[in-house]
């Protein structure tokens, strides 16, 4: 594993009690990360927490309920002083059917929890990024952002509003020296498969001209890179981890 500084920051991962966001939660941490871990299962989450031992804690939130978010957002700023690093990992995959089948319920609850926790957090972030003078927003979106995949209207759309809203926040904060970047992997086997229909999984694994789904490590480590001090100039930017999938 390549070595990245991140000795004394302070990171907020969302999502973190298992999969990718536990990947990342890792990754930061053997940086030299404090990390906060989010997650809406806070029991997961403060196992992951221990798992990690120092610098690590886990907090129950969830990231669409906006009073919840701010709250645990101020508890992390007094304990640290200054919030460094925020990774928007958060989501769900939703139904798999047609648009014209689609429950409307389950279409809400996609949005509301990847695309609007990616904002709820990123707002409640963002105040204590500007008064320190930098800080690392990464958004964890998905290849499906990009070209969109059939029966999964709902998920392609939040991410590909994740992208837009990466693209915004960029250019506002740019002159703050924060950074803020998105990832757009391909499916990694992580929980959210159970979310998926057999089908729909062997749709995206054939799509992926490696042949092979991407680890979660190798998301983090890119998360890693983006966090970090060396990322000084790419900001509003959308990073490919599609395994040659994306064209574009």
């Amino acid at each position: 594993m390549n070595q990245i500084d991140l000795d004394g920051r302070t990171a907020i991962v969302t999502g973190a009690a298992q999969g990718i966001g536990l990947a990342i939660a890792q990754r930061l941490h053997a940086s030299g990360a404090h990390v906060r871990l989010w997650d809406l299962d806070p029991a997961k989450a403060a196992d992951a927490a221990e798992t990690l031992g120092d610098r690590a804690a886990a907090t129950g939130v969830d990231v669409a309920d906006a009073d919840a978010v701010a709250a645990a957002t101020q508890a992390v700023a007094n304990e640290a002083d200054r919030i460094d690093i925020l990774v928007n990992n958060a989501g769900i995959s939703g139904a798999n059917a047609p648009v014209h089948e689609y429950p409307v319920d389950e279409w809400r609850q996609v949005i509301d929890i990847n695309l609007t926790g990616t904002f709820i957090c990123s707002r409640a972030v963002v105040p204590h990024m500007i008064a320190a003078g930098s800080g690392r927003i990464v958004n964890i979106a998905s290849v499906a952002g990009k070209e969109g995949n059939p029966n999964a209207a709902a998920y392609s759309a939040s991410k590909a509003a994740v992208i837009a809203l990466t693209k915004s926040l960029g250019k506002e904060l740019a002159d703050h020296d924060i950074a803020v970047n998105a990832i757009t992997p391909a499916a990694a086997r992580t929980a959210l498969f159970d979310q998926m229909t057999e089908e729909h999984v062997n749709y995206m694994l054939s799509k992926i001209p490696r042949g092979r789904f991407v680890k979660v490590e190798e998301i983090a480590a890119m998360v890693a890179w983006l966090s970090s001090e060396e990322n000084g100039f790419a900001t509003g930017a959308v990073f490919d981890l599609s395994g040659g999938r994306a064209t574009y």
